[in-house]
């Protein structure tokens, strides 16, 4: 080994969690993407080239208790009864495999599962872009019919998204959702 951490492997989860206690919350909402077990060590937002997007399923078996696991995650919470929480994740992934994809995170109140998933995948997209030298509007260079970003003739791609919205409980219980990437070294 080289001493560089690369991730090989990536998937995609999130959760929610109910409970009267704010930490108790997040831990019940990564019990429910099924990352609980693991020691999470949050990174910023490169996907590495060749970095194989794998199925949620394949991923989860793959963890071991005790793991340090790099994970992009999005995180919000309330309190407040009926308030509309999100999280999201997205990427833009360049359909050329060797060159790197670019992951985002987006959270906040007021907006649906869809709503934050879709802006999380234009930010990752206009970020991508930029680093790569160009503006993007992300409304123009959407090929709804391809289902991917066009920017010029050498620079297109995919987009997805992994995005959780809940409303806090009704009782005032703390809601917490996460969305995250999840990073795998083997």
């Amino acid at each position: 080994m080289n001493g560089k951490i690369i991730p090989k492997r990536m998937f995609f989860t999130k959760g929610v969690g109910y409970h009267r206690d704010k930490l108790q919350s997040f831990e019940l909402a990564l019990r429910d993407a099924g990352v609980e077990i693991c020691n999470l060590v949050t990174i910023s937002s490169i996907l590495p080239p060749g970095c194989t997007i794998i199925p949620h399923e394949e991923g989860i078996k793959d963890l071991v208790p005790g793991q340090i696991t790099f994970v992009v995650m999005a995180r919000e919470e309330t309190n407040e009864p009926a308030r509309l929480v999100h999280a999201s994740v997205g990427l833009a992934q360049p359909t050329s495999p060797n060159q790197y994809g670019y992951l985002s995170e987006h959270h906040g109140f007021g907006q649906n599962s869809q709503q934050s998933g879709d802006f999380a995948e234009d930010l990752a997209a206009t970020m991508l872009a930029s680093t790569l030298g160009f503006e993007l509007d992300p409304d123009k260079a959407w090929d709804e019919r391809k289902q991917l970003y066009i920017a010029g003739k050498d620079s297109q791609f995919t987009s997805r998204s992994v995005a959780k919205s809940a409303h806090g409980h009704k009782d005032g219980l703390w809601t917490t959702v996460v969305a995250l990437a999840v990073m795998l070294i083997v």
